[in-house]
């Protein structure tokens, strides 16, 4: 089996820029009820992944930051404290497996380390019980 058989094509995902605002990325992920989206560089590389507790935690830890001036501050002054690996599109399902066994989503890049989509966990999850629940007489026409 191979890896882009569970892609979810870039142009499918929710993604945001170290440049983007508090602000911008709350509102994103609030709209399209996310927890984590990733976080590109420019030039389309995967650079980590943000969560709702990173952002949490900064406005809290952070003296003079709040909503109200969030569109005042940019993603690049969060800590990260979750860090998503990504996957090359070759590598081989034994390492997707590992990394969606503590990811919810697992980054996938190209020959160029360019961002390409991701995997989420619970589409390996949806494939591995159909698998599983198949019946037999199912599995023996293949």
């Amino acid at each position: 089996m191979n890896i882009a058989f569970f892609l979810l094509p870039k142009s499918e995902v929710i993604t945001t820029t170290l440049q983007a605002t508090l602000r911008q990325t709350l509102e994103r992920m609030e709209y399209h009820r996310y927890t984590a989206v990733p976080i590109l560089s420019d030039e389309g590389h995967y650079v980590g992944t943000v969560t709702e507790g990173d952002l949490l935690w900064f406005l809290k830890n952070s003296e003079g930051i709040g909503f109200e001036n969030a569109h005042r501050h940019l993603l690049e002054e969060v800590p990260l404290r979750m860090k998503n690996k990504p996957v090359h599109i070759h590598a081989e399902m034994d390492d997707l497996i590992e990394l969606a066994k503590v990811q919810n989503f697992v980054p996938v890049v190209d020959d160029s380390d360019k961002f390409i989509g991701i995997v989420r966990r619970s589409d390996i999850i949806e494939y591995c019980a159909k698998q599983m629940f198949k019946s037999p007489s199912a599995a023996l026409e293949m």
